[in-house]
């Protein structure tokens, strides 16, 4: 192996100088981890650094003998059987055990390692990529159904505000039932249910399922059409497995709710946007464009305002190419096909309308979607926004602050493999855009790919790095996983052409021994039952909690919020609490404040045996959330009257001794 000089090579093209950039960036950034203990700000310039090294040192490593070893062909044709099989046991280990253990997720990462070994070491000859899709899609149906077979009602917080508003609409037959709601204005996901449930007669849960829950993972094809619009077979199928393992696309093929949808319509308008840049479209072809725009902009405001960022990425990717200040109109046909610029500037102004004008007939809280949205992000910029105020961030959908401060070895790790997929899949997407700045390479498609995913990361990782949540930004990675998939799989496509076969060989396998079991691993991909019980909060609940919600709202008579007194408010951990509250069990139901080693003094609170057992949130006098072990006095004092109990889940009331 022998390395070229840098003026050989012309160390100053774009790609070159933008590696040289994050380079530096990267080491500029490094000392931040020493100011603040936020993960990604200890995490990111090192994955930036690495991924930047690597490019550099692809781009002036010279080797006349580059041939990446690949799988014996009796292996490759023995794989998909074993993965299938793996798949089967997948089932009967959750059916047996009755519940996605450790083992399962164990079990699960060897065999997505099987799926993407396929793809990355099968040769030429070997390779078939309708039997790896294939492989891929059972493998995204069986991870997700298998937890909601195990569980007994739904995975997730939100799922039970919006089954109330499903069968409000059943109850009225009329959407008016939910007008006072703000998806009263983006309704398609609760009419799609509703009508589901009346067309197959079966009840919401299995409506959900029967719809979107089976659209969820045959999603993941588009993201193999998108990216086979600009390489081949082999990397589109990468991409596609890549995107379908990600921890927070299995989030939301498990947990059912209008993000769900408009993530599907998302990458359904993805498709189409780069399909119009790439072929020489046609009406037809811009019509469903637009379609899919007005189908997103119907269903869900978060993945609204996410599908602005992406026409504004493609629009200012026009831009670029027309104005042409970089002299980027000069392509390599061996690459990408010349094509003129598409004129989007139609398409961004009837989005941008269409939103304002839906937002500002939206109810919320008073007053307009709109309105609300932009009174809170003011709020935020004049009393929380500020350099490095990372504090408070959310646990979950609920908004409850993270732990304290780890002290044992696995509270100190479990942060770093919570993270650890994304990262893996940030420092590939790091390499794939330095890859399509090369001015060879550039052209309108991939610039939206790359602009989108770094405007999306503005919003995941950079406001709140300044304090500013109010984007939601943990609704936004199933989206930006898109792009990054895309561009990971070009970026992986460029270290195994470009780097020595052995240092090729190690980051492949490094993506594929590592890759599928981070995801699995991360606490999004199991929220029914966390492979770290002991750090991530159970977003789902076994029959006994959920009977017992019911019993007490039959005990109460499930009163109206403005007819409990506050001292009648019932307390309980989060996130149990959220269940009273969104199935209007008791609406009037908050996290119990409990000291450090003391007991709670409500009224009426509620206990259930995973306060002892689990992760579960409650606050502290200072009404800062932390994970606690409770016994049931701490919830449930001595002094106080048991009204109900079934074994798991306790209500205690004060005692009448006490009046």
């Amino acid at each position: 192996m022998t390395y070229s000089s840098l003026s050989e090579l012309r160390p100053l093209r774009l790609d070159t100088v933008a590696a040289i950039v994050g380079l530096v960036l990267a080491l500029v950034l490094f000392p931040l981890r020493f100011l603040a203990s936020q993960i990604y700000i200890q995490t990111v310039p090192i994955v930036l650094g690495t991924a930047c090294a690597l490019y550099l040192l692809s781009l002036y490593q010279r080797d006349d003998a580059r041939a990446v070893p690949t799988l014996p062909s009796p292996v490759t044709m023995a794989l998909p059987g074993i993965v299938f099989a793996g798949l089967a046991a997948l089932v009967m280990l959750t059916v047996v055990q009755g519940a996605r253990t450790p083992l399962f997720f164990g079990a699960a990462s060897v065999v997505g390692t099987l799926v993407v070994a396929q793809i990355v070491f099968a040769s030429d000859r070997d390779l078939h990529p309708g039997l790896l899709l294939l492989q891929i899609v059972c493998f995204a149906v069986v991870f997700r159904f298998t937890a909601l077979y195990a569980t007994p009602g739904y995975i997730g917080i939100d799922i039970w505000t919006h089954r109330e508003l499903v069968e409000s609409i059943l109850t009225e037959e009329s959407l008016s039932a939910i007008s006072h709601d703000k998806h009263y204005g983006s309704p398609f996901y609760h009419l799609l249910v509703a009508a589901s449930s009346l067309l197959y007669d079966v009840p919401i849960r299995a409506a959900l399922y029967l719809s979107v829950g089976l659209v969820m993972p045959l999603s993941v094809l588009l993201v193999y059409a998108t990216t086979n619009l600009l390489v081949t077979q082999r990397w589109a199928v990468l991409a596609t497995a890549l995107y379908a393992f990600a921890s927070h696309v299995v989030r939301w093929g498990t947990h059912h709710i209008p993000t769900s949808l408009g993530l599907v319509f998302f990458l359904a308008m993805l498709y189409a946007l780069l399909r119009v840049m790439r072929i020489e479209y046609s009406i037809r072809d811009f019509s469903l464009l637009l379609l899919l725009s007005v189908a997103v902009i119907l269903t869900h405001q978060v993945s609204t305002f996410i599908m602005l960022v992406l026409l504004l990425a493609a629009f200012i990717a026009q831009v670029v190419f027309v104005v042409g200040p970089f002299g980027l109109t000069r392509l390599d046909t061996s690459v990408f096909r010349t094509k003129k610029p598409v004129n989007l500037v139609g398409l961004v102004v009837f989005n941008l309308g269409l939103t304002i004008f839906v937002w500002s007939l939206t109810p919320y809280r008073q007053e307009s979607f709109l309105a609300t949205v932009l009174s809170y992000f003011t709020q935020t910029l004049k009393e929380s926004a500020g350099f490095l105020n990372t504090a408070g961030e959310s646990s979950s959908d609920g908004g409850e602050a993270g732990t304290e401060t780890a002290q044992t070895l696995l509270d100190q790790i479990v942060p770093y493999v919570d993270v650890l997929g994304f990262l893996f899949l940030l420092g590939v997407t790091f390499v794939g855009c330095l890859y399509v700045v090369h001015r060879r390479r550039a052209e309108q498609s991939v610039f939206t790919l790359l602009l989108a995913a770094a405007f999306m990361l503005v919003f995941v990782l950079g406001l709140p790095m300044f304090g500013v949540r109010t984007f939601i930004p943990t609704r936004w990675f199933a989206f930006l996983y898109a792009p990054m998939a895309i561009l990971g799989a070009i970026g992986l496509q460029t270290l195994r052409g470009n780097l020595s076969p052995s240092l090729a060989t190690a980051v492949l396998l490094v993506v594929v021994l590592a890759y599928p079991g981070a995801m699995f691993l991360a606490p999004e991909s199991n929220a029914d039952d966390p492979v770290f019980s002991d750090h991530h909060e159970r977003l789902a609940y076994d029959e006994s909690e959920l009977a017992a919600a019911e019993s007490i709202a039959e005990l109460t008579g499930s009163p109206q919020g403005d007819e409990i007194r506050p001292d009648q408010q019932l307390h309980t951990d989060h996130p149990y609490q959220t269940l009273f509250k969104r199935t209007g069990a008791y609406p009037s139901t908050t996290t119990a404040t409990v000291p450090e080693g003391g007991r709670a003094d409500h009224d009426y609170t509620v206990y259930r045996s995973a306060q002892s057992t689990d992760a579960t949130y409650v606050t502290d006098p200072d009404e800062n959330a932390r994970i606690a072990d409770l016994s049931r006095t701490q919830l449930c004092r001595p002094e106080q009257a048991t009204v109900y109990t079934n074994g798991d889940v306790t209500m205690c009331t004060p005692s009448p001794a006490e009046s």
